[in-house]
């Protein structure tokens, strides 16, 4: 089966890796056809896709001591990231907060964002994936 396009990132670290992941990913979607964007939705799909990356490589950051690896996998206009460390805890919800404050929100723009996301098992670890789908271009009819 066609695994489609893969890149990898190795990490180590926490110093400057949310912006190092963004702009990796921002070079990846520029080279698979995703930025440029043909049309709002499409630049409003991609600007999702930013901030699921910082959201996911954040909460490795702070709950799990760093990424280790960021993968993204590109097939069929279907994007899926995935983000391993060390830690074997899976992400799971916190008590709801205020929206005005800060932290606690992570989980919750997954859920709004991404087509799909959760956390599997590794030997060493654990790897949060998500998977956001490119939106279908608008043809002339």
């Amino acid at each position: 089966m066609d695994e489609g396009q893969v890149r990898r990132l190795v990490l180590f670290g926490t110093k400057g890796v949310v912006m190092r992941c963004r702009d990796f990913t921002a070079e990846a979607l520029t080279d698979w056809g995703w930025i440029p964007a043909e049309d709002e939705e499409g630049r409003e799909r991609a600007e999702d896709v930013l901030l699921l990356v910082s959201e996911v490589v954040t909460n490795a950051c702070l709950h799990a001591g760093g990424p280790e690896e960021l993968v993204l996998r590109h097939r069929d206009g279907r994007l899926r990231v995935e983000v391993s460390d060390g830690n074997p805890e899976h992400p799971r919800r916190r008590q709801p907060r205020a929206p005005s404050l800060p932290g606690g929100h992570g989980l919750m723009v997954l859920d709004r964002l991404a087509h799909a996301w959760g956390s599997e098992a590794r030997e060493r670890g654990k790897v949060v994936w998500l998977e956001v789908a490119r939106p279908t271009p608008r043809g002339d009819g």
